[in-house]
């Protein structure tokens, strides 16, 4: 039996379980951190919670630069292999973890000597000892990555989300409770903890169960796959700058916003903006996941019909659901920042709904990135991240002194938009797949209605997740009755909740 909205062919059918499991395992992860999020900015107030966004998101983009290069690249040699040629595993493993190693070691270094540098042009020489140590994330978040991506390469989309849940439940401990006992330093520090036990539990899954299982545990498979330290850095060097464009285009505002503007309390309302804003994205994440070793698998066996249909569902699932989750961040703004915030982040809601707007395009933009990535065409991402980097900064400069932090979301929207729109028509012609106008019609005039009836239901802190349930129901219902929601799209979802994987 085939399935619309996930799974249509054998390749759906294989990574739609796939992609509830870690859809699941997202929802987890954000969850806990915005456990994390709401304690610690309750906790260190508007001005320190600036603070702690400034080191935590510098960091996290040199994460993205050493941590996810090698070891996304490694995931798609490993897609491609798995089936063919289990025995090159471990030689391309091998190699990746050297290249990994090397370029953590260097990057953690420059990046502790570059702290005073990075505090003086951010104008406060306080923030370098939290600089200092915020390199002690690198080298923990690239180790966590690694087995991550190893663990999606070899397509064990189950244990990965389990590794996943269980840093989540790290990362709520070690964080909140040292920003609870330590403060701002004891903030930082826990973010060093929570992926060195994923780390740690990754390594003990690795030897004790995935090695005895794939049966690649002492092969020396050099031979079968030549120059694998080539072929990776070939590929990871445009993955890689794609990777830090992309997470530029994600943060790089908060940091004009604290430079151009010089106002921590603004800063700090910025960071929650952004925060929440990225809800969207945190959890279509988990697409992007299976897009790469999927269309990594497909290009290689050269199917293109296979290819195509993953491309088309995936952009489908996108505009159904991306209209639903922005709208609501956007209607209900002030009461789920007030949820996770407190009363003192008050006035960071127009940022965060014009932000939030951003998003929704950034995510398209991130899971057609991957499926290009899955086929080989890492430049295109690349360029389009690149310049969609440099228009941003542009805005940046010319938007936040105007308009303040609504300025830097307009700027992070406006980009977000173009380099949408560029990605969509390089997909449509490489991929040979249309955007829907139907779809997209259906779901925006549902947004609509939902928007129209939300003047009728209440907006409390706690009430909104009622009165967000329904308006959610009645945008489903609505695409329901129009036909555009079929039984095969719902399909999978049902199986789920009967026990079943699909």
């Amino acid at each position: 039996m085939e399935y619309g909205l996930l799974n249509t062919v054998s390749v759906m059918k294989k990574f739609s379980s796939a992609l509830l499991w870690l859809t699941a395992s997202e929802i987890i992860f954000n969850i806990a951190a915005y456990v994390v999020h709401s304690v610690a900015g309750r906790i260190l107030g508007p001005a320190d919670y600036g603070r702690y966004g400034l080191v935590v998101t510098l960091t996290t983009m040199v994460i993205v630069l050493i941590g996810n290069g090698i070891p996304t690249t490694m995931a798609k040699y490993l897609s491609e292999v798995l089936e063919q040629n289990p025995k090159n595993i471990p030689a391309i493993k091998r190699q990746a973890a050297r290249l990994q190693v090397i370029i953590i070691g260097g990057i953690t270094v420059i990046f502790f000597l570059l702290a005073p540098a990075i505090a003086w042009a951010l104008r406060d020489a306080s923030l370098t000892p939290l600089f200092q140590l915020s390199a002690l994330i690198i080298p923990a978040f690239a180790a966590a990555s690694f087995y991550h991506h190893y663990f999606t390469g070899l397509h064990l989309f189950k244990l990965q989300a389990i590794v996943k849940i269980v840093r989540s439940i790290a990362r709520v401990g070690f964080i909140a409770l040292a920003a609870i006992f330590f403060g701002l330093n004891g903030a930082v520090g826990g973010y060093v903890l929570a992926p060195l036990v994923t780390f740690a539990a990754a390594i003990l899954i690795d030897e004790l169960y995935v090695k005895r299982r794939l049966g690649i545990g002492q092969q020396d498979a050099s031979h079968h796959f030549q120059s694998p330290a080539k072929t990776i850095l070939a590929y990871a060097g445009p993955l890689t700058l794609f990777l830090v464009f992309y997470e530029l285009l994600l943060t790089i505002d908060l940091y004009f916003v604290k430079a151009l503007l010089q106002d921590d309390h603004a800063t700090g309302l910025y960071n929650a903006a952004i925060t929440v804003g990225r809800i969207p994205y945190y959890l279509f994440a988990a697409l992007a996941m299976i897009m790469l070793p999927a269309i990594s698998k497909t290009t290689a066996e050269r199917n293109t019909e296979e290819t195509t249909s993953l491309v088309r569902k995936a952009l489908r699932l996108m505009i159904l659901l991306l209209f639903p989750m922005i709208t609501l961040l956007v209607i209900y703004a002030e009461p789920i920042l007030h949820l996770f915030y407190g009363n003192r982040y008050a006035g960071a809601e127009q940022a965060m709904s014009i932000f939030a707007i951003g998003v929704g395009f950034l995510t398209v933009f991130y899971v057609l990135a991957f499926a290009l990535n899955g086929a080989g065409l890492v430049r295109v991402p690349m360029k389009l991240s690149f310049f969609g980097f440099i228009a941003m900064a542009l805005l940046n400069f010319i938007l936040i002194p105007r308009f303040g932090i609504e300025g830097a979301a307009l700027a992070a929207a406006l980009t977000a938009a173009a380099i949408t729109i560029g990605i969509l028509i390089y997909t449509q012609r490489h991929f040979s797949v249309r955007l829907s106008f139907r779809t997209l019609a259906l779901s925006l005039t549902a947004s609509v209605i939902v928007v129209f009836l939300s003047r009728f239901l209440p907006h409390g802190t706690w009430s909104f997740l009622v009165s967000g349930a329904v308006l959610a129901a009645i945008y489903f219902a609505l695409l329901r009755l129009a036909g555009e929601l079929t039984n095969e799209d719902l399909a999978p979802f049902a199986k789920l909740l009967k026990g079943r994987t699909p």
